[in-house]
């Protein structure tokens, strides 16, 4: 398939995102990279410098990153520093967009940026929740997803698929309890007879139907 040409609209936002990218890395402390990956920014920095650049990026006129999307975590259990904390900013002034990564473990915690964006105290809490990411300074650090004696953190990757408890609504006892995971499914037996088979022939089917019942009487 051809390429899809890009517009020159494309080339100037490229441009200006190549150029903030420039900036950042050449002036920001604790940045180790900024630079564009598919099109967009993406900056990697540390969790000490995180406030200061969360607050450069908002408030700088350059900049103008007003709104916090989205916050997630990715976890590489191999790593020392085995959690991604990602951050996504958008300007709606510049029709903007930039992603901002840090690292930490799991029992360094990460400053959190609420008081820049209160909406990202709800994204905090679910990072918590599913991760088990801490954030320093939050004003309510609880789970928020999950109940509140929910055991584990059921986004990291060494957590069982079928969880450590499952939950159910007792009819007999009116409560909702809790139970170690148990499949209580049998394993189905597969006889590999097309479901076809049973069913009344159709109207207009009958040359086949009778084919099928000369093949089933031949082979016994």
């Amino acid at each position: 398939m051809a390429e899809r040409p890009v517009s020159s609209r494309q080339v100037r936002m490229q441009g200006r995102l190549g150029a903030l990218a420039f900036t950042l890395a050449t002036t920001r402390p604790g940045i180790s990279s900024a630079e564009l990956e598919k099109g967009e920014l993406v900056v990697r920095t540390t969790r000490d410098q995180i406030l200061p650049l969360m607050a450069f990026l908002r408030d700088d006129r350059a900049c103008r990153f007003e709104q916090m999307m989205d916050l997630c975590g990715v976890d590489y259990p191999s790593r020392a520093e085995r959690f991604e904390v990602v951050y996504n900013l958008l300007s709606v002034t510049h029709n903007q967009r930039i992603r901002v990564i840090i690292t930490t473990d799991e029992r360094t915690p990460v400053p959190s940026i609420s008081g820049l964006w209160p909406s990202a105290s709800w994204w905090e809490r679910e990072c918590y929740d599913l991760f088990g990411v801490q954030f320093s300074g939050h004003p309510d650090l609880r789970r928020i997803l999950t109940d509140d004696g929910f055991e584990g953190f059921p986004l990291r990757k060494d957590f069982p698929l079928t969880g450590y408890e499952e939950v159910r609504y007792d009819l007999e006892r009116r409560e909702v309890v809790k139970e170690p995971v148990s499949l209580t499914q049998d394993f189905r037996d597969f006889d590999f007879v097309s479901p076809w088979e049973g069913m009344m022939t159709l109207p207009g089917d009958e040359k086949a139907h009778e084919v099928r019942q000369h093949i089933k009487r031949s082979r016994g």
